[in-house]
């Protein structure tokens, strides 16, 4: 067994008889707060997406009308202390005063970072992120290295596996499992909730599609149940959630249904950061605040033989792509290439039963990566594995880490109304461009890679570093104090 299944199967000997679902567990009203996040004019110009133009992002502003205490976050800070003290009294601040304090800091070495500052700071002996793949890769590498330095993520151990601490580790759903048992034994934990930058609701909702969805019924009451009830126990017990309306909290999803079933919890989808695979802007995922990652198929819970490929000179097709027939946009695209007498374009409904999926991957210079029912496919991330320019076909799809890469540049992206063209813009790419963006391709695949123990720049540590960003992309504010 690898070493990547074990993490997914560790928890398994606590498995109890399933539990039946319960009655709605009374929510604690909250302590209103405010949080807004019209303050991250450092990041702004940085989170950016391909699907927004580049413009730069808007953000909610809480109409609270509680007095809040704001945190200066100018440059040439000095280290915060967790009380002043005047003539007539101490000040003392509070843990979140405190923790906001230090994320104003990491904003200030970010935004120096930006102006051409502190470059040498922190040498950074496994890698420096650089060239065009990058829309910054100085401010990207001072954000991460920052993350390193600082970040700290609560995990609330409220819950028993299946649906809570456990997840799929292998197949298309597998990054569900995989960042839910890292996020366990993570040097990023802690176990100190007034240090938390950030808290993990870690439920799967894939396991909660397997455990309490009742096949065929097209019944989401119990599924939606689960997960407002486990958010109302949190509510219950702690008091992060209701201090922050679920602002600084996060959840993780690859199923199609996490958006749907976050939609049972408010402040959930409307404040929380939702880390999710189905990064659909048209069903309210909001790019400001919500994470895009990638969908990983691992067919043996490992990425042991889908990684890597022959160089340019020995792909002989020019595009490839075998897949069903479901959703708006593959009609399209087999209608106008499926069976084709070319040989350079080989689409198929149904791949050949003489075929070997991977291998024809792997003699094609360019893989088409078009939406199904839903937006994301694990080939975008098989191309960048196996060494084949991925062929964006979608809609509405915010691509994984379009924060900090820039997928233009590795890959192509091609609107659905240019599907007819699809032949013609690909062999107008000269073969010096296309050299590059196969060999940036393949530089970049580090990022979408999958390792046990995770290594620094993976797929792990990318998806906390868009939450991260997220995280800073916030201020929280504490109620009107007594003295």
């Amino acid at each position: 067994m690898s070493k990547t299944s074990s993490l997914c199967y560790k928890h398994l000997w606590f498995l109890m008889p399933l539990l039946a679902v319960a009655g709605v567990v009374v929510f604690v009203g909250p302590k209103v707060s405010t949080f807004s996040s019209n303050s991250s004019y450092l990041l702004q110009d940085y989170l950016r997406t391909r699907f927004l133009n580049d413009a730069p992002l808007k953000y909610h502003n809480s109409n609270d009308s509680a007095k809040s205490f704001t945190i200066n976050d100018g440059s040439n800070q000095k280290p915060v202390k967790n009380e002043d003290k005047y003539q007539n009294f101490t000040r003392t601040y509070s843990s979140l005063e405190m923790v906001e304090a230090d994320l104003a800091q990491t904003r200030d070495a970010i935004s120096q970072a930006k102006k051409g500052g502190n470059e040498t700071r922190d040498p950074d002996p496994d890698y420096v992120p650089n060239g065009p793949m990058y829309w910054n890769p100085k401010v990207f590498h001072r954000s991460y290295l920052e993350m390193e330095k600082k970040m700290k993520v609560f995990v609330y151990e409220e819950g028993d596996p299946p649906v809570f601490h456990f997840g799929p580790c292998k197949h298309t759903y597998a990054i569900e499992g995989i960042f839910i048992s890292n996020m366990e034994v993570s040097r990023f934990r802690t176990m100190d909730q007034d240090k938390a930058h950030l808290f993990f609701l870690p439920f799967s909702v894939t396991m909660i599609t397997q455990v309490i969805y009742v096949k065929d019924s097209h019944e989401w009451g119990l599924m939606k149940n689960a997960a407002s009830d486990y958010v109302n126990v949190i509510a219950q017990k702690h008091p992060y959630w209701n201090r922050s309306l679920g602002a600084d909290h996060f959840m993780l999803a690859c199923h199609d249904w996490g958006p749907e079933i976050s939609f049972a919890v408010p402040n959930l989808y409307k404040n929380a950061i939702r880390a999710l695979c189905n990064a659909n802007t048209s069903e309210r995922f909001n790019p400001s605040r919500d994470v895009s990652i990638p969908e990983i198929h691992l067919p043996g819970g490992t990425t042991q033989g889908i990684i890597g490929g022959p160089p340019p000179s020995k792909r002989p097709i020019l595009v490839f792509y075998a897949g069903g027939v479901h959703g708006p946009i593959r009609p399209i695209l087999l209608e106008h290439w499926e069976n084709k007498t070319d040989p350079d374009v080989q689409i198929y409904k149904y791949l050949p039963k003489n075929m070997s999926y991977y291998g024809m991957m792997r003699k094609s210079r360019y893989c088409i990566c078009p939406s199904g029912y839903e937006v994301a496919s694990p080939r975008m991330v098989e191309g960048l594995y196996l060494g084949c320019v991925p062929v964006l076909i979608k809609d509405s799809y915010v691509i994984p880490f379009s924060d900090v890469l820039n997928w233009e540049t590795f890959a192509v992206i091609v609107p659905v109304r240019d599907i007819p063209n699809l032949k013609k813009i690909l062999t107008g790419i000269s073969s010096k461009e296309y050299m590059k963006m196969q060999r940036r391709g393949i530089q970049m695949r580090r990022h979408f890679e999958i390792n046990s123990p995770p290594k620094r720049y993976d797929v792990f540590h990318m998806i906390l570093h868009s939450i991260w960003l997220r995280r800073l992309n916030i201020r929280l504010h504490e109620n009107e104090y007594d003295h």
